[in-house]
């Protein structure tokens, strides 16, 4: 159904050709991916990257919730996008006609303009705050600037006096920035004169609700525009109520991202028992702890397979898969037999053949009580709505027309 909102806004850019701007309706716009690595290799290489990044703080012990990293430990964020695919949207900002095309990040909480195009804006308030970001793949460094940020075509959400960097310097990025939307602290230490400050982040300075809702359709090799994301709220035609809300986490360090408690379940099988771990649609795998990676391995049979790092099994074990469950708060979110392997028509991406059979989940380097003890990557993701949840500090997920799809 049609909000008025929408039909308002549709009625008026019909008649006047010019965007509608508003600042207190949630907005939903598509995510474009394009392929992000060149072989299993390099693309093994960034998702361990991203991982180390989050388990940095825990190499000397686990951290409480409240406890800040020291002022003067610079901030290594996780790196841009998926590992697989960056995802992008496109955001104009100031008086310049230039859309950047910023790639979404759920691990970090700066945005930041001038990786690739330029930043050309006559509204811009420059603050000399110098600003800088290390990402394990990359880094930017420039200045904090003051302008309006808008985002949507004949809808158009427009924050004013929004904070963002403008790179000076970049590298390792193929697009024209990041829109971080991962939780505030973790912009801590990326103002090097004042480490211990805070950048207000996209989704804090949305008018309406704090909350971002992202919906995956499962992977299709030649499909561009294969997701979507709301800013302010969700989108009720892409999900399959109820939506189950759990609370962000107090464990350490997987309460600095977006830290969630699950247990996971493979038949009548426990793989993991509750425990904290994140959810991060930058990585291309589920991860377990690596304990937890070999009950999991066992259970299914899978074979390491030498050439590209990944378990694989045969026809017959994939037919008697059983599902992959995690329970969160109240509910179990069901992995099916075909949601748990790579898929398919991409084969020839990770050195296999057309009808080799791959399974998604990898290990940690850590045991199970390491305080990051799983990751739920991109296909945990594509296979149900996720919502991150600022105002109330959690998470929520639901089932889409795609959570049992076969396409894989």
């Amino acid at each position: 159904m049609f909000s008025v909102v929408f039909l308002l806004a549709f009625l008026a850019f019909s008649v006047t050709g010019s965007p509608v701007e508003v600042r207190n309706s949630p907005i939903t716009l598509p995510i474009t991916r394009k392929l992000a690595f060149s072989n299993i290799t390099d693309l093994l290489r960034r998702d361990e990257a991203r991982l180390a990044v989050f388990g940095e703080y825990s190499t000397h012990g686990r951290r409480d919730a409240d406890t800040a990293p020291h002022p003067n430990v610079p901030l290594s964020h996780a790196d841009f996008g998926n590992t697989f695919w960056d995802y992008t949207v496109n955001v104009e900002i100031g008086d310049s006609p230039t859309s950047y095309n910023l790639i979404v990040n759920t691990a970090s909480a700066i945005t930041w303009v001038g990786a690739g195009l330029p930043y050309l804006s006559r509204t811009g308030v420059d603050t000399q705050q110098p600003v800088e970001v290390n990402y394990h793949y990359g880094s930017f460094r420039g200045t904090i600037f003051l302008d309006e940020l808008r985002i949507g075509n004949f809808i158009r959400l427009t924050i004013p006096w929004m904070q963002f960097g403008v790179a000076s310097t970049s590298q390792g990025i193929a697009a024209d920035g990041v829109l971080g939307i991962g939780p505030t602290s973790l912009s801590l230490n990326t103002l090097p004169d004042s480490p211990g400050q805070t950048i207000p982040t996209f989704t804090e300075r949305l008018a309406i609700q704090h909350i971002v809702g992202i919906f995956f359709q499962p992977l299709v090799a030649n499909k561009v525009d294969n997701g979507e994301i709301c800013f302010g709220g969700t989108n009720p035609n892409s999900f399959i109520r109820p939506m189950t809300y759990t609370d962000v986490v107090t464990t350490g360090p997987s309460s600095r991202y977006w830290g969630i408690n699950q247990r996971i379940t493979f038949g009548d099988i426990e793989i993991l028992s509750d425990t904290a771990g994140i959810v991060d649609s930058g990585c291309t795998f589920l991860y377990f702890a690596f304990d937890a990676y070999e009950r999991y391995r066992a259970a299914t049979g899978g074979i390491l397979n030498q050439a590209n790092g990944l378990l694989q099994i045969s026809l017959l074990q994939y037919d008697q898969l059983y599902d992959l469950k995690f329970h969160i708060a109240t509910r179990p979110f069901r992995l099916v037999p075909n949601a748990q392997i790579w898929p398919r028509s991409l084969n020839y991406r990770v050195n296999g053949g057309n009808n080799d059979i791959f399974l998604i989940v990898k290990a940690l380097a850590t045991p199970t009580g390491s305080g990051i003890d799983f990751v739920n990557g991109y296909p945990f993701l594509q296979r149900f709505y996720t919502v991150f949840d600022s105002d109330r500090g959690r998470l929520g997920f639901a089932r889409t027309l795609y959570t049992d799809d076969e396409t894989n």
